[in-house]
């Protein structure tokens, strides 16, 4: 089993997390404004109560996206620094894979069934997936999107859902996703790093770690859509 250290900032929450064999450690904040203040100190607070150094790692993991802008660029621009000091791979792990993989976890009595995942990407849409589980893993049915939350409630994939499925993370506040009543909901899982590490070492044992300076994050939107978000938050 390969020494993976995967850590997170693409919402409100900073999470770290290692596996090495059938040990997994973690640290999970809500952290909202200060991600750049607490990420490296969990990160060395967990490699020390692991008993690991940078320098013993096989891989660094990631969440790329999406997610917050500005956190997507901290948490990866955290992994880059951090991997080209001790010339380690690094692995891009989807945020909302992740979230399907937690939910899975945190509720195995509902791993046999369809999970919609969504993060509130403002502007009125959200980031949206809908996995399906496979040999306890999550197959996307959907390529990842942003969208608004009524384009999302009349997607076919999702018009075809039949119960029981479920309806995961913070953008189901929205009445459009609401409307859909799905069997279970839960705003509050997260894209932890904890439940990046399967996925993380999926890619590893596929050969998919890359270079740190070949790790990119995935937005799924544009950039010229982010100036105009931040030209409305500056009014």
């Amino acid at each position: 089993m390969p020494r993976i250290l995967a850590l997170d900032t693409a919402t409100d929450a900073c999470s770290v997390a290692l596996q090495d064999g059938e040990r997994t450690l973690h640290r999970f904040e809500l952290a909202a404004q200060s991600h750049t203040r607490r990420l490296l100190p969990l990160v060395d607070e967990l490699l020390a109560e692991a008993g690991w150094t940078l320098s013993t790692l096989d891989a660094l993991a990631y969440g790329r996206g999406p997610g917050s802008f500005t956190g997507l660029r901290i948490g990866l621009g955290t992994v880059q620094g951090l991997a080209f000091a001790q010339d380690i791979p690094v692995i891009g792990v989807s945020t909302l894979e992740a979230m399907a993989v937690g939910y899975w976890a945190q509720w195995p009595e509902h791993s046999s069934y369809p999970v919609l995942t969504a993060l509130d990407a403002r502007m009125q849409e959200v980031y949206w997936c809908l996995f399906s589980p496979s040999e306890g893993r999550p197959v996307p049915c959907v390529e990842e999107r942003v969208a608004a939350p009524a384009q999302v409630a009349e997607w076919p994939e999702v018009c075809r859902l039949e119960s029981p499925w479920a309806g995961v993370g913070a953008g189901w506040h929205y009445p459009e996703l609401r409307a859909l009543s799905p069997t279970w909901q839960r705003d509050d899982v997260y894209p932890e790093a904890r439940w990046m590490l399967p996925s993380a070492v999926a890619a590893w044992e596929r050969g998919e770690a890359v270079a740190a300076e070949q790790a990119q994050p995935v937005y799924l939107r544009d950039t010229i859509s982010w100036k105009k978000r931040e030209r409305i938050r500056r009014r």
